[in-house]
């Protein structure tokens, strides 16, 4: 099949499987940013960085995903953080369009390094033929992002690329833009010039309609993330609603899983169990994964000089391929592949994965990689981590 496509991933936590942060309790969505997520990125230098990459790159490739839209943090080291991973993405030949997440969290030095670094590597991105590495430009959630920050994240992209926003994940973003702004965080946006048909908005879980028609107005993009939004307990993105109102929305895994094919699984019985029926979904489900996110990333990858249609096996389209083993006891043919995908197919089904021609992975061994010396640097990088996280050493 085509190599699938993930449109909301984050490298930064690339280190964090298997780990216990000491006194992480989180009982809601902002305590889980603070005690987990944003307290990983503030430890993550730059080494910590490239070693996120190859672990969610290499991932990436086993279970068939040839492009990645990666939104990044890393607030102990920012400047340079971008093109790190724009080396290993090259290093290891994954198709990547990446982003850093601005925020005022940590201070206004750290959030004008952040705004910088998206400045810096759009220009980079803008100025290469390549159809390889494309660059958006990145903000976290609205209720880290003042007015100010905003406008100076508008100024410093002066209209190179798109934006890749977090959007009313939490109920956060909701009550920051009303208590604070007296809108919405939709508004928010509309009102200093970021929606349009290139921006991508993350989650957008708690919109109202009007937001909604919103977004539809300005052609902007929404990707959901399923398992990741059950996961932090955040509630069930609107996405049939989304769909109705003529919004592209995307697939994306929010980084919870590298595996495309699980998000799919994921987001039917979520969407089902929230509209109380179980007949809805399947078919917004196949054209997230197979139509829109190939939508999106054609806009960023195939406007290039070299850029060939993605997603598709057609003659001039990109050779990303993804190769699955797969024995069916039903019948299967053209007109049910698609159930077959949904209750058969695993990501560890994979066997070969291609990208841009190259066969980076063939019968579940890597080509020309050494994993096993890329994994020895990556545990390097995660015991110091989790050993600065913990006050100790690992």
């Amino acid at each position: 099949m085509p190599g699938l496509i993930n449109c909301h991933t984050h490298i930064y936590s690339g280190l964090a499987r298997g780990l216990a942060i000491k006194g992480c309790n989180p009982h809601n969505f902002l305590e889980n940013l603070e005690q987990q997520w944003w307290n990983i990125d503030r430890h993550l230098s730059l080494d910590g960085t490239r070693a996120s990459a190859y672990a969610t790159i290499l991932d990436s490739i086993r279970n068939g995903v040839t492009t990645i839209f990666d939104h990044h943090a890393s607030f102990k080291e920012i400047p340079g953080s971008l093109f790190a991973i724009k080396d290993v993405a090259q290093e290891l030949g994954m198709r990547a369009c990446l982003c850093y997440e601005v925020s005022d969290r940590d201070g206004m030095e750290k959030r004008d390094q952040s705004i910088a670094e998206n400045a810096e590597f759009a220009k980079w991105a803008a100025g290469q033929d390549s159809d390889m590495i494309a660059a958006m430009f990145g903000g976290h959630a609205l209720f880290t992002l003042s007015d100010e920050t905003l406008n100076k994240m508008v100024e410093a992209n002066d209209g190179l690329t798109g934006f890749h926003i977090h959007v009313c994940e939490g109920m956060n973003d909701v009550y920051d833009s009303l208590q604070n702004h007296g809108c919405t965080a939709i508004h928010r946006l509309l009102d200093h010039g970021l929606l349009g048909e290139k921006t991508l908005l993350g989650h957008c879980i708690h919109i109202t309609p009007a937001d909604m028609d919103i977004v539809a107005q300005t052609k902007t993009m929404i990707v959901n993330n399923p398992e990741s939004n059950m996961n932090n307990a955040v509630g069930c993105a609107p996405v049939l609603e989304f769909f109705k109102r003529g919004i592209l929305v995307a697939m994306g895994t929010d980084a919870y899983t590298h595996d495309m094919l699980e998000s799919l699984k994921a987001f039917i019985p979520i969407q089902r169990h929230n509209a109380c029926l179980p007949n809805v979904g399947w078919a917004e489900a196949m054209d997230m994964l197979f139509k829109n996110n190939r939508t999106v990333a054609e806009k960023y990858f195939s406007a290039k000089p070299q850029g060939k249609p993605l997603g598709v096996l057609a003659p001039g389209a990109a050779a990303d391929v993804a190769i699955f083993d797969y024995k069916p006891f039903t019948p299967f043919s053209a007109d049910n592949i698609d159930g077959h995908i949904l209750f058969g197919l695993e990501g560890k089904n994979c066997r070969t994965t291609v990208i841009n021609g190259h066969v980076l992975y063939k019968d579940r061994e890597f080509q020309e990689i050494d994993e096993d010396a890329i994994n020895a640097q990556i545990l390097v990088e995660a015991k110091k981590l989790w050993g600065d996280l913990n006050g100790c050493s690992y």
